[in-house]
């Protein structure tokens, strides 16, 4: 998984709380001060989940800040924004969705090329042991580099 362009907003909780299967990009609708805002990295993710609404798919729970120099029209900071995807890709999620019990989280927002990109990823939940022994598995190998570091 490579960061595309500059990272704006990162989901770090994600790869804690699910499974990764599979990452896809995607656009997104946004309004003018809401890019301002994510350019200055006034976002969050922690909550964002994608949900299928008539065969469009829609970020729900993403808060992006006020712009701190916008005006009257500044945008509403939680609302439900649309995703851009092509329909056979959405047709996917929805199948994924309702049949294997799957969901689909937002990993991060970035640039490219100037346009705001989301990667989101179909995921399955960890239940708590799957994220202890996640936890275990990571400082076995932090311990191992530190060996190998002393002998080295």
């Amino acid at each position: 998984m490579s960061k595309k362009g500059s990272e704006l907003v990162s989901n770090r909780r994600a790869m804690h709380d699910y499974e990764i299967l599979e990452t896809f990009e995607a656009g997104i609708v946004l309004q003018g001060t809401e890019i301002k805002s994510l350019r200055d990295h006034g976002g969050s993710l922690q909550d964002a989940y994608v949900k299928v609404i008539k065969n469009e798919l829609w970020l729900v729970g993403c808060q992006i800040s006020h712009y701190k120099f916008g005006n009257i029209h500044n945008h509403e900071e939680k609302r439900d924004r649309k995703l851009l995807m092509h329909k056979r890709e959405i047709y996917r999620f929805k199948v994924a969705t309702q049949e294997k019990g799957l969901t689909i989280i937002p990993l991060g927002m970035y640039l490219k090329q100037g346009i705001v990109k989301v990667r989101i990823a179909t995921a399955k939940g960890k239940k708590s042991f799957d994220k202890r022994s996640t936890i275990k598995e990571r400082d076995e190998k932090r311990q191992m580099q530190r060996a190998v570091k002393q002998f080295v």
